[in-house]
């Protein structure tokens, strides 16, 4: 195998969704299990103007990520990480949980699992959650619904804001409320030029967050 492509067959599989879903030639798409990385890096990094190093070090890392938390419902680090989530928010109890990237799935599969919690704004940025397949269809709690299944704002939560820039590759599809229900405000806002749309600090920087965030904040 090539040294530059990805060795997880379930990262390959999430991988060739993500290529499908952006839009890749079918012949890229297709070919993704056996599909060197540098080609998908580079494909992607001229769609999506971007560095080609930088493109190339966000796929091999990310899905990677991705591919070792998703791996299974049950899995032990799995169930570490969102316990994690869920005790931090209990002992801080914020008014408002914000979450970034791969961090969305992990809060939104915390706060589904522990209803008591008692969030009054969760606010996901630049999130993978509804990735068909690759990530969507692999939710703790399961999607349910026909035909189309549909995810929900969890019990715990009582208002959910998405914010994604049309440009962020991560965020693939950027729009939330068509595979979630629940959500009061989904929105598509440019926050940044360059690579820096996928940066936690830029979404957190940017005017949707602040206003979204402002009425929480103080006593």
């Amino acid at each position: 195998m090539d040294a530059d492509e990805l060795d997880d067959p379930l990262a390959r599989e999430l991988l060739a969704a993500w290529l499908k879903e952006i839009g890749a030639p079918k012949a890229v798409a297709l070919g993704a299990m056996t599909l060197p990385l540098r080609y998908a890096a580079s494909w992607t990094a001229e769609k999506f103007s971007l560095d080609g190093r930088l493109t190339h070090l966000f796929v091999r890392i990310f899905f990677r990520e991705v591919a070792a938390y998703l791996r299974s419902q049950d899995d032990a680090a799995r169930l570490a990480a969102r316990d994690e989530v869920a005790t931090r928010i209990a002992q801080h109890r914020p008014r408002a949980v914000i979450a970034h990237s791969l961090g969305t799935v992990v809060a939104y599969e915390a706060l589904h699992a522990h209803p008591d919690l008692g969030v009054e704004l969760f606010i996901t940025l630049g999130s993978p959650l509804a990735l068909p397949h690759a990530v969507f269809h692999r939710l703790s709690p399961t999607p349910t619904g026909s035909p189309v299944p549909l995810g929900a704002r969890p019990a715990s939560v009582g208002r959910w804001v998405n914010i994604a820039d049309p440009g962020d590759p991560v965020a693939i599809p950027p729009r939330l409320a068509r595979a979630f229900a629940g959500i009061a405000l989904d929105l598509t806002t440019p926050i940044h030029a360059a690579f820096g749309f996928h940066r936690a600090k830029n979404y957190l920087a940017c005017a949707a967050t602040a206003a979204t965030l402002g009425p929480y904040l103080g006593a």
